[in-house]
């Protein structure tokens, strides 16, 4: 179970960590990740709509992503705000498969967000 306190709950916040400047992005046939830095704790929110399935399908999807992120909370850092979106495909997907393409989009992400947190020597930050 993903603690309560690792939760993006608010509008707010899930349009903060997809839209928002300085954010990365990675996706595939059936996930996308979005993330940004923000304040600790790092938090996760998932997405998954209508489109995924009826609402038993998109339960179940969801719940396995929980479980899978809730399980690599420890590989993100504490200021990092993340978005994961279910793509309709996900509905027929194993968790296996979830699991190789979550690893696959994070690791592009948290890679983008720690290459844009950098700045070139002798600029100030």
């Amino acid at each position: 179970m993903l603690p309560a306190r690792h939760r993006l709950r608010t509008a707010a916040d899930f349009a903060a960590a997809v839209r928002g400047s300085g954010g990365a992005r990675s996706g595939g046939r059936l996930l996308v990740v979005h993330g940004r830095r923000a304040a600790p704790p790092a938090r996760v929110g998932f997405v998954v709509s209508k489109a995924v399935g009826g609402a038993v399908v998109r339960n179940r999807t969801k719940r396995v992503l929980r479980h899978l992120v809730a399980a690599r909370l420890t590989r993100l850092p504490d200021e990092c705000h993340l978005v994961v979106r279910a793509n309709p495909a996900a509905a027929a997907a194993t968790t296996p498969e979830l699991a190789a393409e979550l690893d696959r989009a994070l690791d592009a992400v948290l890679r983008r967000l720690d290459q844009g947190s950098r700045t070139p020597a002798g600029v100030p930050s």
